[in-house]
């Protein structure tokens, strides 16, 4: 016959008495008391390399066209790889065309042929209406 668990022994998995229990002082947990003067010590923080991206802006838009939807991290990440993308192929086009026509910088209007060769039809000509009134409103705004 199996004997019972008297009283006076504690239960399997149940803390003995006298034991510290998770963050006492006694283990050293949060509420540990760190020896030396004041219990501070120098710790130099470390600085979190920034990370840029185009979120901020995505999401700017996706308020102006939907206000009241919203978007993943996943789902911006894909728009941040997208608007990278595009910037680079943009840039690459306007690159060449600059060194093809032998001159050294890429000007607005590199961008803009560059933008016409490489989105089709009528994407190319929003693009270049809404990227002509961007340039105008940063020219009349540095004046």
């Amino acid at each position: 016959m199996p004997k019972s668990p008297s009283k006076s022994s504690p239960r399997k998995g149940s803390p003995r008495k006298g034991s510290p229990r998770k963050g006492s002082p006694k283990r050293g947990g949060k509420g540990a008391k760190r020896a030396g003067k004041g219990g501070r010590r120098n710790v130099v923080k470390r600085r979190r390399r920034r990370r840029e991206s185009y979120g901020i802006y995505i999401y700017k838009v996706l308020k102006q066209v939907h206000p009241d939807t919203g978007i993943s991290s996943r789902g911006m990440s894909v728009m941040n790889s997208f608007v990278n993308d595009v910037f680079e192929r943009i840039a690459g086009e306007a690159s060449r065309l600059t060194s093809a026509n032998r001159r050294s910088t890429i000007s607005s209007r590199e961008i803009q042929t560059a933008v016409r060769l490489l989105l089709p039809g009528e994407l190319a000509k929003h693009a270049v209406s809404e990227g002509t009134k961007a340039v105008t409103k940063y020219t009349t705004a540095r004046r």
